[in-house]
């Protein structure tokens, strides 16, 4: 078995605003191994991003924290490095691709400059040899006459370019894991499968460990290997890719399943999750998904249930997993 390149444990990070606490990440735990992909789904406002700035010790403080827990990168607690060794540890061994590439690119620097810099401030390398690294990663993402490109600014290039761009810059100091925030929800289909397949044809040469966020799990299907489900700061469900589709464990899974569209011969209609994700400052007595849960009983409204292994590598927050589909 690979060894883990991160380990979560017990992850807690909370907001600390006006109207009360938000508790946006409560209590996250997993791990992803070399060469693994591991998918994080779930509606917006579940956590899913907040857990990845908290991996990369960016939560803007006030009025967030991280609470408790522990972040284990190759045995190390990211939560005790000081501001300078993270700035070590950010773009070069751990990176991140954002979910808008225009907001994260420099409008008055080329990409080649943009490149550079992470490479000569990582790997200590002159500006020539950085810009041959620039040109070489541009190259790899698959970005045409890219001795050319690398002299544009972002503007010039579009969605999809940009956001090869980002891949480009994310794995131009060859990190260890990469963090991938809805890396393709501005991009069409066409785009986006290439991007996807770009990803998977990365990570399987550089061995990268990969945490992908996304809310489509049709991406899920697509490149993860193991999947994590959130919702209302918390996972509900964690489970290899396989087990998920064939055999979900969590109500809540299941109502995402069934709201993705089919392309079969019987026109049913789509069914939505009903309701709306509550208020951060407001979640309901025992189970988070209660409220939303066409299975609920009484017992869900008093108690919280834990997440517990229901299957060697299968584990799920529910009280009455054994008795749904």
């Amino acid at each position: 078995m690979k060894r883990p390149v991160i380990e979560i444990k017990d992850l807690k990070t909370y907001f600390f605003v006006e109207e009360g606490v938000v508790k946006a990440v409560d209590g996250v735990s997993f791990e992803i191994a070399e060469g693994e992909t591991l998918g994080i789904v779930g509606e917006s406002g579940c956590g899913k991003s907040v857990t990845s700035i908290s991996i990369m010790r960016l939560v803007p403080n006030p009025p967030g924290k991280i609470v408790g827990g522990q972040i284990l990168f190759k045995g190390e607690d990211l939560l005790m490095k000081s501001e300078a060794d993270m700035r070590k540890i950010r773009g070069n061994e751990i990176s991140m691709i954002f979910q808008e590439p225009m907001t994260s690119l420099n409008p008055v620097y080329t990409i080649g400059d943009q490149i550079a810099e992470s490479v000569m401030l990582h790997q200590n390398l002159t500006k020539r040899e950085a810009f041959s690294r620039a040109v070489e990663m541009l190259d790899k993402v698959g970005i045409p006459a890219s001795e050319k490109r690398v002299h544009e600014y972002p503007h010039q290039l579009s969605g999809g370019m940009r956001q090869r761009v980002m891949i480009a810059m994310a794995l131009s100091c060859n990190p260890k894991m990469l963090v991938a925030d809805e890396p393709t929800t501005a991009l069409d289909v066409t785009i986006q499968a290439q991007i996807l397949e770009l990803m998977k044809q990365l990570r399987d040469e550089f061995n990268t460990a990969i945490m992908l966020i996304t809310h489509d799990l049709g991406v899920i299907a697509e490149v993860a290997d193991r999947v994590a489900v959130m919702y209302a700061g918390k996972i509900v469900e964690y489970t290899d890719v396989m087990t998920l589709f064939q055999k979900p464990g969590h109500p809540y899974t299941i109502g995402l399943l069934k709201s993705i569209p089919k392309l079969t011969g019987n026109h049913k209609r789509l069914e939505p999750i009903q309701g709306v994700v509550p208020s951060p400052l407001n979640l309901p007595q025992g189970c988070k998904f209660n409220n939303r849960c066409p299975y609920a009983r009484e017992k869900c409204f008093e108690k919280e249930p834990e997440l517990v292994e229901v299957e060697k590598g299968h584990s799920v927050r529910c009280w009455f997993h054994d008795q749904l589909q």
